[in-house]
């Protein structure tokens, strides 16, 4: 199956997402820059973490209107997948793709930390690799990481089981004190309502790498590919 990572100006995870789904999964995998338009070749879509367009404005502001991105939508709209991480799930909620928005962390600093996870459901393509309820630790890095959205948008999101992941203590109580950047709800990564678009600050290609001592992200990809394969 094919993977397309889209490279904004800015943008310094890109490769680190690309050697997960090429060097690891043994994927093709098309690094495609923000002016390119054409991704209908494309299974899944990719948006890494960085700071595109120098996260001018707002994160993820400017990458909205990048043709990339536009194409990006379109793709969505079609039933393919999309995945954006950190400064990626900053774009989609910019784009309209999935509710709510980023904001500056709660204590206003930058976080760089591994931090755990609570996997909320696993009969999607993402988490289907995982248990529900499972606790899994992933690396965080960014400055705007806090999630919010208002009461009724937070009430959809529960009541359709869209938050896929949420920050919890190691015991999977999602405490405040487990929440690095004050977000609403404790969530680290919601989904669209179809279920094929996700947006997570956390980064699952920085713990893939068996050489890196944590393959607990791992598991996202290969539950994606496992349903690419199957269809």
């Amino acid at each position: 199956m094919k993977f397309g990572v889209i490279v904004f100006p800015g943008s310094n995870c890109d490769r680190d997402v690309a050697m997960v789904s090429r060097d690891l999964l043994q994927q093709p995998t098309r690094m495609i820059w923000h002016e390119d338009s054409d991704l209908s070749d494309l299974d899944v879509v990719i948006l890494p973490g960085g700071f595109s367009y120098g996260d001018y404005l707002r994160c993820g502001a400017i990458a909205r209107f990048s043709p990339a991105m536009q194409a990006t939508i379109e793709h969505a709209k079609q039933g393919k997948f999309v995945l954006g991480i950190c400064n990626g799930f900053q774009v989609l909620t910019e784009a309209g793709l999935l509710p709510g928005a980023l904001m500056r962390n709660r204590d206003l600093h930058f976080v760089c930390d591994r931090v755990p996870l609570k996997v909320e459901r696993n009969d999607l393509p993402w988490t289907q690799h995982y248990q529900s309820g499972q606790v899994i630790t992933l690396p965080i890095a960014h400055g705007e990481g806090c999630y919010y959205a208002d009461r009724d948008t937070l009430a959809e999101l529960e009541d359709n089981q869209q938050v896929l992941f949420r920050y919890a203590t190691p015991a999977g109580n999602p405490s405040p004190d487990a929440n690095p950047n004050g977000s609403l709800n404790n969530i680290a990564g919601i989904c669209n309502r179809q279920g094929n678009v996700l947006g997570m600050m956390p980064h699952p290609e920085r713990a893939s790498d068996p050489a890196l001592g944590n393959t607990d992200g791992l598991g996202l990809f290969k539950g994606l590919l496992s349903v690419l394969v199957e269809a």
